[in-house]
């Protein structure tokens, strides 16, 4: 996946199309990212004991990584890689697709 934990990302589809936020949480099992403040849903939960009260909690639910989009200032841009060889290993570094900076 080309967008990790802690970017800043833009919706460009679905229902909150045009948000943006941080990503908290990858899944790279599903192509999933986790936004805090994006795809916020309710749940009802019960009571655990028998004097306490059930509660209704809002909760950030996945959305799949090709409905965001990397932002550079206040874009979304495309991410590629770069490979450079220093002292004999490979580095691989994202890159801006547009402009060519580095992530």
């Amino acid at each position: 996946m080309k967008i990790k934990q802690g970017d800043t990302v833009k919706v460009i589809a679905g229902k909150d199309k045009g948000k943006t936020g941080e990503v908290t949480e990858t899944l790279p099992k599903t192509d999933q990212v986790v936004i805090n403040g994006i795809n916020v849903v309710t749940r009802h939960q019960k009571n655990r004991r028998t004097r306490s009260q059930g509660q209704i909690i809002e909760k950030s639910k996945p959305i799949h990584v090709s409905n965001v989009a990397l932002t550079e200032g206040d874009k979304p841009v495309r991410v590629g890689y770069e490979v450079e060889l220093k002292d004999g290993k490979k580095t691989k570094t994202r890159v801006a697709r547009p402009s060519g900076k580095k992530i």
